[in-house]
């Protein structure tokens, strides 16, 4: 069963045929629990965007339809990490911790409010980084409009274009085979003035 969940994305295909409809249901069920469970960082992310639209590209799936669902999926799952990060994630910072101590928290408050809705933005684009980013953001507490505002933005533009890549080019090899890497690379790119600015910054912070 877990090893279903971890590779729903190689299994669609075949469920599509199977259940019809009912495949909505599970694909909201999937990015909501990747986005909103901290547990949950390793189900299929982007590449089960792109099956889906690479489906419905091909008549099997109404790509609004697919596409509103997972945007939804993705904003509450982030919703309710924020949350669970606000309203717990404090307690795991101690002095008696190596590594979540209170000097830490206090350094993640501050990138927060400097860059926390470029960071929720951006790490939708990134597997791993997607479901830490909001529980973090509700540690730190950034304020809870700026944060949903941004990961609004970052939902709606993760699923715009995975969802329209499988569309239009689901069926090229190479875009399927290295999308992770693609996906990557783009969010690389995104970052680049973020990760400049710190870079500029060391220096004098340092003195």
């Amino acid at each position: 069963m877990l090893d279903f969940f971890l590779h729903l994305d190689q299994h669609l295909t075949t469920l599509v045929t199977q259940h019809g409809v009912w495949i909505y249901g599970l694909v909201f069920a999937v990015i909501f629990c990747e986005t909103g469970l901290i547990i949950m960082p390793f189900l299929p992310g982007d590449s089960l965007l792109f099956i889906t639209g690479a489906l419905a590209g091909s008549g099997h799936l109404n790509p609004w339809m697919a596409g509103v669902l997972i945007a939804t999926a993705a904003l509450l799952g982030d919703n309710l990490n924020y949350w669970i990060g606000r309203r717990y994630g404090t307690r795991l910072f101690n002095e008696r911790s190596r590594w979540l101590r209170r000097e830490h928290l206090a350094r993640t408050e501050a990138f927060y409010a400097r860059h926390g809705g470029k960071m929720v933005m951006l790490a939708r684009f990134v597997p791993l980084v997607r479901t830490f980013a909001p529980f973090v953001a509700g540690i730190s507490h950034m304020p809870w409009i700026v944060f949903i505002g941004f990961s609004l933005l970052g939902a709606l533009l993760w699923t715009g274009v995975l969802v329209s890549l499988g569309y239009f080019l689901g069926n090229v090899p190479f875009l399927r085979d290295h999308l992770e890497i693609i996906i990557l690379g783009v969010a690389a790119v995104m970052a680049l003035p973020i990760i400049l600015r710190l870079l500029r910054r060391r220096p004098r912070n340092a003195l």
